[in-house]
């Protein structure tokens, strides 16, 4: 077999589509590709799902029910995987997901669709700290960004053919098929994986190092953050002083705390290394998110562009993203994660206000379309070094917490982003404003969040030598 093209070094270190680790990466490409395409379907369908289900009250919590589910999975399955492995989480991720797909596949009401979504959630959320693990035991720390950047390649097809799809399939066949038609893929994806991660062992703990909370201690916590996020969402979302402001000021009240007992020590406040590379995704998956579910809306509503049109714009930062994340995988040694984390917020926040810029009339279309291309790249500069850095800096035998702590804030940051981004505008479209305004706020806020990302990014390691080089935590997989 020629050398994998993406290895610096073929002579010296096998590629991902080795046959040492080409089982792995098959696995975890395919588990990635249903997991984008699940995503990206349900946003496609659900104009006809609550058409026929008859409820446009839970239209929003089919999403933000999701997200919250993975929440919970993400924080439990993350300590799991230290104490038990990787195989018996994977395989409990992929029946919550199948579950769930069952439930909302064949839901007589919104409200039981809403509760397959939890369950989807839940097992999103424990597949994604197993697939970080796995990448972390198995790969050393020369293949990492480049598994990282084909991961990222596991979103394009989804991207770009994913909505056609569904919207097909939605039109001639109903949406019910398009949640049941997944399942015969996730076993497929399921018995390519296992055999690989079932060989991952993870490295004994330092001997000094202090015991990790156990499911009972995580579980609570996970929980209150869970309330916490949904009750800021919710309170915001109100609008009026009481009850909606009472809500918000409860939701941070008992979330913040709750998530700095589930993450690195010094998280909230930014100290450097491992800490801060958690809470700097959680920056970056608001600031993007915040103005990536209202661009769509900006282009149809305010504009008047047709569904189909506006969605190359989200195509073009899928593509972007991806074209980002092999920019770095192929020169993250060289440049390291401060640098092109910081050039990646500076890229998200040129990328925002660029398509901002198309809430004048004047503007043409194609200016947002392109502007949203460079957001996509900016997160994709960004997006992979701080996973890099989270498995590099993460203490032997804890792989799993430190990822579960990035992942939690990953999907927090994108349901606070959404939520928060959502409310500015329901408060504006209230108050009788012009429609452009709520847009132009929540365009505003994630400008705001991403600069203070820029900001924050001096807090990580800089290149390979001085910070970011540690080897892998045990022997890689042999397939």
């Amino acid at each position: 077999m020629p050398p994998d093209p993406a290895d610096p070094s073929p002579s010296r270190q096998p590629g991902l589509w080795s046959p040492q680790h080409r089982a792995l990466t098959l696995g975890l490409v395919l588990t990635v590709t249903l997991i984008a395409f699940q995503a990206l379907a349900v946003a496609t369908i659900m104009p006809v799902v609550a058409e026929e289900l008859r409820n446009d009250d839970l239209y929003g919590w089919v999403f933000t029910a999701s997200m919250l589910g993975s929440l919970v999975g993400i924080v439990v399955v993350g300590g799991l995987v230290d104490r038990i492995g990787l195989v018996r989480p994977f395989v409990g991720g992929l029946v919550l997901v199948s579950i769930g797909l069952v439930v909302a596949g064949l839901a007589p009401t919104m409200e039981v669709l809403v509760g397959g979504r939890v369950l989807q959630g839940l097992g999103g959320g424990a597949i994604l700290p197993v697939a970080y693990v796995a990448i972390g035991r198995a790969l050393p720390e020369e293949l990492r960004a480049r598994m990282f950047a084909t991961l990222s390649t596991a979103w394009v097809l989804p991207g770009v053919i994913g909505p056609a799809v569904s919207g097909v399939v939605a039109e001639t066949a109903g949406w019910r098929p398009v949640f049941l038609g997944l399942l015969p893929l996730i076993a497929v994806a399921g018995a390519m994986t296992l055999p690989a991660i079932s060989r991952s062992r993870p490295a004994p703990p330092e001997p000094d190092a202090a015991p990790r909370p156990g499911l009972r201690t995580r579980l609570p916590w996970a929980l209150v953050v869970t309330a916490g996020a949904a009750l800021v969402v919710g309170g915001l979302t109100d609008g009026r002083p009481v009850p909606g402001g009472l809500l918000a000021v409860v939701g941070l009240t008992i979330g913040l705390p709750a998530f700095a007992r589930l993450t690195p020590p010094g998280t909230l406040r930014v100290r450097a290394g491992l800490p801060a590379a958690v809470l700097l995704r959680g920056l970056l998956t608001f600031a993007f998110f915040c103005a990536d579910a209202y661009v769509p809306r900006a282009l149809q509503e305010w504009r008047g562009l047709d569904a189909a049109t506006s969605g190359i714009a989200l195509t073009a930062a899928t593509l972007a993203w991806t074209a980002g994340a092999w920019i770095q995988a192929r020169r993250f040694t060289r440049v390291g994660a401060r640098r092109f984390v910081t050039t990646g917020f500076v890229t998200v926040l040129l990328g925002v206000c660029g398509f901002a810029a198309v809430l004048s009339p004047q503007v043409p279309i194609v200016v947002g379309v392109v502007a949203w291309g460079v957001a996509g790249l900016g997160m994709g500069l960004s997006y992979s070094p701080l996973s890099l850095v989270t498995l590099a800096e993460a203490p032997p035998g804890g792989e799993g917490t430190a990822t579960s702590a990035l992942q939690l804030s990953d999907t927090l940051g994108a349901a606070l982003g959404t939520g928060v981004g959502g409310a500015i505008i329901a408060l504006a479209n209230r108050s009788t404003a012009d429609g452009w305004v709520g847009l132009a706020g929540a365009f505003g806020l994630a400008a705001m969040v991403a600069l203070a990302g820029a900001l924050s990014a001096r807090r990580l390691p800089g290149p390979r030598g001085r910070g970011v080089a540690r080897p892998a935590v045990s022997a890689p997989v042999t397939a």
